[in-house]
């Protein structure tokens, strides 16, 4: 069975750091480029980061380009968001889930993460 447990969110104030974890079982992570997604209120969910099977390439949104880092453990079967500089408009519930290649989200999506950003 497939799971996708998020963690890591929290109420941060501007300016703030969170790291996000996704731990997945169920299918073989290493074949799959992994991916962070976001939900804000009333909002279509959003692509954040991807990256790729071995970890060598990463893609960011450009709304968090230089703020926020996707990076995995293979080892762990884990992927991480790294956010800096959080911004109020980061606020959301953050997923991630996994892909082939560049082809859509494979899994069920799971509980996300919230994250909110205010002072």
């Amino acid at each position: 069975q497939v799971q996708l447990v998020e963690s890591g969110g929290g109420l941060v104030q501007p300016g703030g750091s969170l790291r996000l974890s996704c731990a997945a079982s169920g299918f073989t992570f290493t074949n799959y480029v992994m991916r962070w997604y976001r939900q804000a209120p009333g909002k279509e969910r959003e692509l954040v980061a991807g990256i790729t099977s071995a970890g060598g390439t990463t893609n960011i949104a450009d709304s968090v380009k230089g703020r926020f880092t996707i990076s995995r453990d293979n080892g762990k079967n884990t992927v991480y968001l790294q956010m800096n500089s959080l911004k109020p408009e980061d606020t959301a519930v953050y997923y991630c889930n996994a892909a082939l290649g560049g082809g859509a989200p494979r899994w069920s999506w799971g509980q996300g993460t919230q994250v909110t950003v205010s002072s």
